[in-house]
């Protein structure tokens, strides 16, 4: 009798065990199950929260392109003759040129001038990057529109009304102007100090000799170019004021030394760059005082660490025409046009001679393959570019033609409100 208590005992305890195991089993293995399934839950948050960050649209632009591509961008040139032509369709096409810029010899009428600048768009249609379509329209004798259109004013003349409002509503009417007809870059304002009388190539290209007032009238002036869609070029940097030589011909000497530039030349530049300039123009200067080897045109210690470190531009950093007397007459081109990239600088403009454009191109592109502009830097300067081009809505859009009419209206009565002859 007791064995048999005793074995009925043993049965029970035997069944507890067991049923107790198996829950335990089951919750193991319902825990488990919970623990994979927040794992997984995790990884999925993570990646939604990897594919939420913001995709930058000018990284993704840079990454398609080929080195060819990214080469042609940091290059803007000039061309011969009033029509698109087999050079520049090679200069688009086959090297992916950034742009063009348009001198006076280029453009004869509005007629004339519309169909250049569409047909351009036309030849560049299957470039997903459009092309910078630009001028130097500053007013007085510095102008490159057609004839049937009211002159602008110089800067002396503006700046002499002592009105901010005068350079701002001239600059936007001008705008208007380069608008119409698809351009999309001036390179304007002038910002250097007409400090020296004798200066052959500034004059009343500036807005006066007072600093303060270069200032604010290059300020403005920017400003009103910019609010029509138009990219302003500040220039000359440095500072081009005091020389007696001209650029055009020969390589001017500046003996300043950074006290008296940061006393009066580099003003206007700086308070431009704090009021949001996007492109600055580099002078072909030579300034011993900063780097007695190269002009500020090609000098890392006027772009990169003057422009870029001390006054803090991020922005795109153009060259004057490297065609012009004073790189030509001293340097090579296409090295100076490396030495510039090197340096700091974005886009080198090559204004005149189809086959010297060729050869800064190749000279960049060689100096992309043997390490003497690396990867990082290509990239560097051409996401500048992109993000430029991105920031004004660059686009292949045909354009309709300025009414010429009416914008030589509000001309005249901003000219007449500020007393302007």
């Amino acid at each position: 009798m007791k064995r048999s208590i005793w074995a009925s005992l043993f049965i029970v305890f035997v069944i507890v065990i067991v049923i107790g195991g198996c829950s335990k089993g089951s919750s193991s293995s319902s825990n488990g199950q919970a623990g994979g399934a927040e794992e997984q839950q995790g990884q999925n948050q993570e990646e939604t929260n990897s594919s939420s960050e913001p995709v930058d649209p000018i990284r993704e632009q840079l990454n398609q392109m080929t080195t060819a591509e990214k080469i042609g961008q940091l290059v803007l040139v000039g061309m011969d003759g009033k029509t698109a032509n087999a050079n520049t369709r090679d200069l688009i096409e086959k090297y992916h040129v950034g742009g063009f810029i348009f001198y006076k010899d280029n453009i004869t009428n509005s007629e004339q001038t519309l169909t250049l600048i569409n047909q351009l768009k036309i030849d560049n249609k299957n470039s997903k990057i459009p092309l910078f379509l630009s001028v130097d329209e500053e007013g007085g004798r510095v102008t490159r529109l057609p004839g049937d259109f009211l002159k602008a004013p110089s800067a002396a003349k503006i700046g002499a009304t002592g009105k901010v409002e005068a350079a701002s509503e001239v600059g936007a009417v001008i705008g208007q102007q380069l608008s119409g007809f698809g351009l999309n870059m001036d390179f304007a304002p002038v910002l250097d100090i007409n400090s020296n009388p004798n200066n052959p190539v500034i004059g009343d290209r500036s807005f006066g000799d007072n600093a303060d007032v270069v200032s604010k009238m290059g300020v403005a002036a920017m400003k009103g170019l910019s609010q029509q869609g138009i990219i302003p070029v500040v220039k000359h940097f440095p500072g081009h004021g005091d020389t007696s030589v001209d650029s055009h011909i020969g390589l001017p000497v500046v003996e300043h030394n950074m006290d008296r530039l940061r006393e009066l030349e580099l003003v206007p530049f700086q308070n431009a760059i704090a009021e949001g300039a996007d492109v600055v123009m580099i002078a072909h200067l030579l300034m011993p005082k900063l780097d007695p080897d190269h002009p500020a045109s090609f000098s890392k210690a006027i772009i990169h660490d003057l422009l870029r470190e001390e006054l803090g531009f991020e922005g795109v950093v153009i060259s004057d025409d490297m065609t012009m007397g004073a790189i030509t007459k001293n340097y090579n081109v296409d090295e100076a046009a490396v030495e510039f990239i090197a340096a700091g600088g974005n886009i080198v403009l090559v204004g005149h001679e189809y086959l010297k454009e060729k050869t800064v191109i190749e000279a960049i592109k060689l100096a992309v393959e043997t390490g003497g502009i690396s990867e990082e830097t290509l990239n560097s300067r051409v996401y500048d570019v992109l993000k430029l081009k991105h920031k004004y809505g660059l686009s292949g859009e045909l354009a309709k033609g300025p009414d010429v009419k009416s914008i030589n209206k509000q001309l005249q009565t901003v000219l007449d409100k500020y007393g302007v002859k």
